[in-house]
Formats: structure tokens, sequence, C-alpha cells
């Protein structure tokens, strides 16, 4: 039997909270468990936003709380080749199509819509779904937008994929999930100056290092459905998924870099250690019970 393959896959944006640490030493934990791997793997695709500082202090914050990783880590930004040669082949299936309309214009043109009585879908992110008609263009209509100044998207039409309602996948304890890729629409897969969407990046990622168990917060619990289309229409093998419960505020919300939240880098600075970390998530019994039951993500799901 194949060694089991975890991963933490962080981006270098900001600053690591409480809920990266969470995340980070459960994957280490529970493959340390089942002498699996721990790998890291950094996703800073988006070359604005993740820069070398940031990466530098993430690094250092993982290895104070004791995150370990058996294998160098994997950078986004050094397989642009590899997100490329996917892009290509759904472009070969004759599923990507440019599209140009910013999301300032997507939002009037739904507002618009909306203001004449006509309800409007919205992705599980809550984005509107896309409400250009770029996927009906021919090619040579298609070529002329590649060959302008103009900014584009690559997306996803799913609505050209058959068989979308069988996808599946294996979510722990909740066993058996039915995916549900069409509530993302027509995703974006790439933009015109970034190489790859999170989205396309993390599916091929995770083929290419052999994880066999996606370890995650529930925020990317919806997500699932896309990737497992992903995965489907590319060929890639699919792994098993367990979405963790996340670090919230006491109001609630959830821990966020742009809001700024207390990181790890501020709480060292305060005096805190690595063993005061842990006992703080454990304060909330989040190792104690890191995974909804089978029941409690029915409910979860059907209350999103």
């Amino acid at each position: 039997m194949a060694r089991p393959v975890f991963r933490f896959a962080p981006s270098p944006n900001g600053k690591l909270h409480l809920g990266h640490a969470f995340s980070a030493l459960l994957n280490l934990k529970l493959a340390r468990q089942c002498n699996g791997k721990s790998l890291l793997r950094i996703e800073n695709i988006d070359q604005n936003r993740c820069t070398p500082d940031l990466e530098t202090e993430m690094l250092r914050d993982l290895e104070w709380i004791g995150f370990e990783w058996d294998e160098p880590p994997r950078r986004q930004s050094e397989h642009f080749g590899e997100y490329n040669a996917a892009l290509s082949r759904l472009d070969e299936m004759g599923l990507v199509f440019p599209s140009v309309l910013t999301r300032g214009e997507i939002r009037r043109l739904v507002s618009e819509k909306q203001a004449a009585g006509h309800e409007w879908p919205h992705d599980p992110d809550g984005s509107p779904l896309y409400p250009g008609t770029e996927h009906l263009l021919g090619d040579e209509e298609k070529k002329q937008i590649f060959q302008s100044n103009a900014a584009y998207s690559l997306r996803l039409d799913l609505e050209q994929v058959s068989g979308l309602e069988n996808i599946t996948w294996k979510e722990g304890k909740a066993g058996i999930v039915d995916a549900n890729p069409a509530k993302w629409g027509k995703p974006v897969l790439a933009r015109k100056d970034t190489p790859a969407s999170y989205h396309l990046c993390c599916v091929v990622d995770d083929s290419i290092q052999g994880i066999s168990h996606i370890v995650r917060g529930t925020d990317l619990y919806e997500a699932t459905s896309l990737h497992r289309a992903l995965q489907n229409l590319l060929d890639l093998p699919e792994p098993e998924y367990l979405h963790h419960r996340l670090v919230l505020e006491e109001d609630g919300t959830k821990l966020s870099k742009s809001r700024h939240d207390t990181s790890l880098a501020d709480l060292r600075a305060s005096g805190y250690s690595p063993a005061d970390i842990k006992d703080l998530l454990d304060e909330r019994g989040l190792f104690e019970n890191p995974f909804y039951t089978a029941r409690q993500e029915k409910e979860r799901t059907r209350n999103a």
C-alpha cells in the first residue's frame, strides 16, 4: 500500500495566524499517525501579493510552531509550464474561452438583470455567475480577443461537460459526497497576467506531489466540487478529503490575513511559545474534534 501523503499549502501574501497554525499542525499530526509524508507547498502564483520577505517570515513561523516537511517545498512560481500544459489540454477539449468583462461590468450587468426582476445565481464564494456570452463566439472571434490589448480571463465552460452529476468525493467520516460543479458557472482558470487560478494550480500540484489526503478548512468545502471536476477532466487521481473546522473569532467570523488578525509573529513577539499556541488551539477543542461528523456535515451543507 502506498504511503499516505499530506500537504499544507499556504500563500505568502500576509502573516500566518492561528488558523494556519491549526491546519499545519493537524496535517502533520495525521501524517505522523499513519507513517505518512508531510509536505509543504508555497502557493505564490500571485507574484504581486506574494513576496520573498513574506515567504521568509512564513517559513520562520512554520518552523517556530513545529511544522515539519519531509521534502523541499514546492513553489508554484517555479511550475508555470505545468499549469499551462493542463490549461492547453482543457483548451484542446474545447472547454476554455476568453472573457473580457471586468468585475465592475459583471456587477453592473447582474444588477440590471436583478432590477428588472430576474434572479441571478451566485457561486459558493458569493460572486455572481458570469453573464457574458463569449463562449458562443467562433474561433476567429476568440482569436481576435487574444490578439487585442484588452485584458481577459480564461474560463472553463462547464456547460459543455457531460456527466457532472455523477461526480463524487470521499469526505472522511461523512462518507461519499455528491459534487455539484455546475454551481460554479464558468469559473476563471487563468488571466492574461496570471498563468493559472488557484483552482487549476492546486489540482495539478496535488497530482504531481502525489497527495493522497487533502486536509483543509471548511471554507474550501464547496471548492471541492470544482476540483473534482478538473481532476476528472485531466485524468488526475482522486484524493480523500477532510475539511476541518475553522478557528473563529469570538463573533463567529473566520480569521483573516486581510483584516490583519493577530498573527503568529505578533504572538511570538508578545512572549508566546509554541506550546502556548498549541494550548490556545486545545482550549477550543480543535485537535480533540477537528472534523464534523456525517450528521453535522449534512446540516452544515444544508445551511450553507
